[in-house]
């Protein structure tokens, strides 16, 4: 039998403008996700308008607590218990004393939901807490 050794055609390369588009895509992708999640906001929360509220200076690793309107806590991105609360937010305190809490509630959920929170910040020494806001609908109310 005559075998032959088959000689490739073409050298084997590595295709650089598909490699930097796919790369470009990826870094456009990355930039704009990031962009969004910064916030941590809670599509399920709507929170009450203020007409004298601002845009507020966002701070690096900031906490970020949403009270939905049946009265589950999301922290993170993850529903977490009031003991979970807690103790995350104890971590928080050790580790940045004067961070600053966002809460974020739900027009609509209970206030009774809203001072467990509180309760929960209090219990671990949090005592820097903001309250999110968001501005009034055009149109006037």
């Amino acid at each position: 039998m005559n075998f032959r050794r088959r000689l490739a055609q073409e050298p084997i390369s590595f295709q650089l403008a598909p490699f930097i588009d796919v790369v470009m895509f990826l870094l456009c992708f990355f930039l704009l996700t990031w962009n969004l999640s910064r916030y941590e906001t809670d599509l399920q929360v709507k929170i009450p308008a203020a007409s004298h509220g601002k845009e507020p200076q966002r701070l690096p690793g900031e906490a970020i607590v949403n009270v939905r309107q049946d009265g589950t806590i999301a922290l993170q991105g993850r529903t977490v218990t009031y003991a979970e609360l807690e103790e995350v937010l104890r971590g928080i305190v050790k580790a940045y004393p004067d961070q600053v809490l966002v809460l974020r509630a739900d027009e609509k959920a209970n206030y009774k939901n809203i001072v467990k929170v509180l309760d929960a910040a209090r219990a671990a020494d949090l005592w820097n807490i903001a309250f999110a806001t968001s501005p009034p609908e055009k149109g006037g109310q």
